[in-house]
């Protein structure tokens, strides 16, 4: 490729663009990322209504589901981030000090 014809200020057509707009990106669904917390979720199954709030929070989808109910957390992939606690309507989702 020939450095002095590339045109930096050109911007792709949107029909080059990928679906949503969104390159090679990674997830937790492909990376074991669970190490990076300082907090972790942990879920009080007696003030839990099976809701699914956590679930559709969960940018990590880090929510063990077995025939339609929570049963606990991936924390392979579990980042800690705390979204789940705060959208928790029931307030049974508890954030608590990882333990190294």
């Amino acid at each position: 490729m020939d450095k002095k014809n590339i045109n930096l200020n050109k911007k792709p057509s949107w029909k080059a663009l990928k679906i949503g707009g969104v390159s090679e990106g990674g997830s937790a669904k492909d990376f074991a990322t669970g190490d990076w917390r300082e907090e972790r979720p942990v879920i009080d199954f007696k003030k839990c209504k099976q809701c699914f709030e956590c679930w559709g929070y969960c940018p990590e989808a880090a929510f063990i589901v077995q025939k339609q109910k929570i049963v606990g957390i991936n924390y392979l992939h579990c980042k800690g981030c705390g979204i789940c606690a705060k959208e928790c309507p029931y307030k049974a989702i508890n954030m608590v000090e990882e333990k190294k």
